[in-house]
């Protein structure tokens, strides 16, 4: 029973509640919130004549607000006014919906269904949309074929089976896309021409890093074996010169010495007299460098041949090893000066070695570089 009762009080509350949500809405101005809440309501209390009067005044103030922005577009040159008014339609349908769902504010209202006209300016607004993309085509211009696909793309959105529109859109966006030839990389003033290095390898992955790394919707890379590559843009890269050094060494000593025990004289059990001398030792540390370096020239071109970007970019290589001796008398040496002398020297790297490192460094660099020009345009 007093589940019951409980529930009679929700209830209750919730009705007075969305009753003057209602009411508040339509205070606002805001006719469809109003339309919408005291249509649900009805369903609940039919015979409420404050929400009849909610309903009936919100909707008429609703459908006069929409048709005096509907008057106003049909007074309008605007290319894109179709469009508006099929905006509004939507709404006024959107109205009929949410009375159309409750029997008795349907009734009490008797509201308009819209359809005809949705799809009356449904209509005329793609096509609208596709004249705007047949004039911007007629332009014969990259940003003419850009926005056309999109005035396309927003006409086809309209109508979604036409296939013209259709037809349209994806030539609009094969005229706009730019596309771009990175050619093999040449070597030019080369030292080392033994070196065994993948210059196709090196092509194929810095095609794919700017591939990947491809923000333009309407750009597209290729390399010079692409048989539809129409290239707009053409990327010459050139290594202008590798230079790997002698090696070079840098030698540092120092001095160590250190007090130890030459002569124990016992003269009885418990007295014990010692002797020292001093020993020394003269360690040299020799520090070995190598130093090595690499050029690549990274230039794009128009289809005039003109250059518009150019870049030249630097890869470096450097190795270091430490070969530590001594001289005198080892009974002077530190641990940690015997663990630097025992320490292996390392090997220098092979000219190969060396060569792949810069290489590498100078690939990542020249695809960052035109990876960087092309997302700052596109």
């Amino acid at each position: 029973m007093k589940a019951k009762f409980y529930l009679i009080i929700l209830l209750a509350v919730t009705t007075l509640y969305s009753c003057k949500t209602a009411k508040k809405m339509y205070a606002k101005g805001q006719y469809e919130q109003a339309v919408s809440l005291a249509a649900k309501e009805l369903a609940k209390k039919p015979n409420d004549v404050a929400l009849q009067d909610i309903i009936l005044n919100a909707y008429q103030y609703a459908i006069e607000d929409h048709e005096t922005r509907i008057n106003a577009q049909l007074l309008s040159q605007s290319d894109l006014r179709y469009e508006k008014i099929y905006s509004e339609y939507q709404s006024l349908q959107r109205l009929y919906n949410a009375i159309k769902k409750y029997p008795d504010a349907y009734q009490l209202v008797n509201p308009t269904d819209y359809t005809s006209f949705i799809t009356t300016y449904k209509d005329q607004a793609g096509n609208a949309r596709e004249q705007r993309g047949d004039a911007l085509m007629n332009q014969q211009t990259k940003t003419g074929y850009k926005n056309a696909y999109y005035e396309f793309q927003k006409a086809l959105s309209l109508k979604p089976n036409d296939i013209v529109i259709k037809q349209k859109m994806d030539e609009a966006y094969a005229n706009a896309v730019t596309h771009v030839v990175i050619r093999p990389v040449v070597r030019y003033g080369f030292q080392y021409s033994s070196f065994s290095y993948d210059y196709q390898a090196f092509d194929y992955d810095l095609l794919r890093y700017v591939q990947q790394n491809n923000r333009g919707q309407f750009l597209a890379f290729h390399n010079d074996a692409d048989p539809y590559a129409v290239a707009d843009n053409t990327v010459d890269l050139r290594f202008s010169d590798i230079n790997i050094g002698r090696y070079r060494d840098q030698r540092s000593t120092r001095e160590v010495s250190k007090q130890i025990v030459a002569k124990e004289i016992v003269h009885k059990k418990d007295s014990v007299t010692y002797e020292y001398i001093t020993v020394r030792a003269k360690i040299t540390t020799t520090t070995r460098t190598l130093q090595a370096d690499g050029l690549l020239q990274a230039s794009i071109m128009d289809q005039h041949n003109r250059r518009i970007w150019s870049n030249t970019f630097t890869g470096d290589y450097r190795w270091m090893t430490t070969i530590t001796t001594y001289t005198g008398d080892e009974r002077a040496l530190s641990d940690n000066d015997k663990k630097l002398i025992n320490q292996r020297p390392e090997f220098a790297p092979s000219n190969d070695e060396i060569i792949r490192t810069i290489m590498n460094e100078l690939r990542y660099k020249t695809a960052c570089g035109i990876s960087d020009y092309y997302n700052a345009r596109y």
